[in-house]
């Protein structure tokens, strides 16, 4: 789940132009005044849930999915991602609402579930909102886009946050291309496992200890800025500090290697096999895969070729190795599980407004191409906006720029149509800083805004929906 652009965490993302699709996310009645605000916890069949309503709602409500949780962690509901937001949300008199989700790790299947009949409760027992907004971080991002594909007659807008818009069969693909690199060119006779993982703390640890040796020599460290690149790993993993010069390949390898250690492994190596048990079997492949275009389409390729000159080390003939290797299958159950869970085909049918940070590490930046991709692909590009911020870190957005974002998709829906003078930098820059001081702050430090125009590299191996799989 790795781009060019902080673990994840969960405290670490014309309107429809026909009135009979406005009709499909709103109710036919306004719904009932509360008098005083409500705040309803609870649980629906092994999900908990938070709901949040202002008094004198307005009708709207903002459903949140949150991120990733690892397998057995602590798994508690979200109406918002961070307390300003959530604020924010009642004080213009929206409701907000979130469901933990029944299950840890790759809970999709689970995350459409339990959030649809948590909006089954909310009308039931709240009343009918008028329009739901639909919004997530990171998995939640993934969650966010899923719903409104799969439910589209629930929801009015949809807002993903540094989300894993490639889909799932892209993403552990691009996790694997990574891992079987690494393995590879720098313990190509270990014993830690790709795929089919039987213990995961124990392969975890064994890449920690293949890394730590790598990373103590020049031809390691070069080698995985290799491994970094070809997943478009960023070369910032701090916020608080500058970014690198773009000649600075040594801060640059440093920094993927942060990522990679600090981050990425542990899904590579550790979260698969959950994922692997969801599934029943190994959903990602390798077979056939050219390793020498995938570097050549990275953004890092000019890091890397330096790194291995500096090094000594031959690049054509590490990646004439990985593609004479490259010979890992998938089970065909497996692929079909993650393809339901989920992968994209861009036919939208609300509006969508993407954020994202340049500088992520853990979904990258080019998660936003595959979305873009296939959604114009879908002819549906009118339904889509995507705003980005430059800053390091996975979804490090200030609440001052969440609530900018938040703005523009809400004037979207009120309006009928996109301000897009309202999404250059500038403007959501101002947005953001309206909010005061407090909301533009991250790690508890003070951020200035920081929007950008920024282009994303393409996907390193997209996959959307229906695309073929190996035989």
């Amino acid at each position: 789940m790795a781009g060019r652009g902080a673990p994840i965490s969960r405290t670490t993302a014309g309107l429809l132009a026909l009135a009979v699709l406005v009709a499909c996310s709103q109710s036919a009645k306004p719904p009932a005044p509360n008098p005083t605000p409500q705040n309803l916890t609870g649980a629906l069949k092994g999900a908990s849930y938070e709901i949040d309503v202002p008094a004198g709602w307005n009708g709207t409500l903002f459903l949140y999915s949150h991120g990733y949780v690892a397998p057995g962690g602590s798994n508690g509901a979200q109406a918002a991602p961070v307390d300003f937001a959530r604020s924010w949300l009642l004080e213009h008199r929206y409701a907000a609402a979130g469901s933990s989700y029944s299950s840890t790790g790759w809970a999709l299947e689970d995350a459409f579930e339990d959030q649809i009949a948590l909006l089954d409760y909310f009308s039931a027992h709240v009343g009918k909102p008028r329009r739901v907004i639909a919004w997530g971080a990171s998995l939640g991002g993934i969650i966010t886009a899923g719903l409104v594909q799969l439910h589209p007659d629930r929801f009015a807008a949809a807002m993903p946050l540094c989300g894993v818009l490639s889909g799932g069969i892209a993403t552990w693909n691009a996790e694997l291309d990574s891992a079987y690199a690494f393995k590879a060119l720098l313990a190509p006779s270990s014993s830690l496992q790709l795929t089919h993982i039987t213990d995961a703390d124990s392969n975890r640890q064994l890449a920690t200890q293949l890394f730590n040796a790598a990373a103590a020599t020049l031809q390691g460290r070069a080698r995985l800025a290799l491994v970094g690149a070809l997943v478009d790993l960023p070369g910032w993993f701090d916020p608080r500090q500058a970014e690198p010069a773009a000649t600075d390949y040594a801060a640059q390898a440093a920094a993927q290697m942060q990522w990679e250690s600090r981050v990425d492994f542990n899904f590579a190596f550790a979260y698969r096999k959950e994922l692997e048990q969801r599934a029943g079997g190994n959903p990602s492949w390798n077979v056939g895969v050219n390793y020498v275009a995938l570097l050549a389409q990275s953004p890092d390729a000019a890091e890397v070729g330096a790194l291995y000159a500096q090094a000594g080390l031959d690049l054509a003939k590490d990646l004439r190795t990985l593609n004479a290797g490259a010979t890992i299958t998938p089970d065909a159950s497996a692929v079909a599980y993650l393809e339901r869970n989920i992968s994209f085909g861009g036919d939208l049918g609300v509006p969508v407004l993407s954020i994202h940070t340049t500088g992520d590490g853990l979904v990258i930046p080019p998660n936003e191409s595959a979305y873009a991709n296939v959604v114009a692909a879908a002819g549906k590009s009118d339904l889509l906006r995507q705003v980005f911020v430059h800053r390091a870190g996975h979804c490090t957005f200030t609440p001052g720029e969440t609530i900018a974002a938040l703005e523009v998709l809400l004037k979207r829906l009120d309006t009928g149509r996109w301000d897009d003078a309202a999404m250059t930098p500038h403007a959501l820059d101002d947005a953001a800083a309206a909010q005061g001081a407090s909301a533009n702050q991250f790690f508890g430090v003070t951020f200035p805004p920081a929007f950008a125009d920024f282009r994303p590299a393409p996907y390193p191996r997209p996959h959307p929906k229906g695309a073929p799989i190996p035989a």
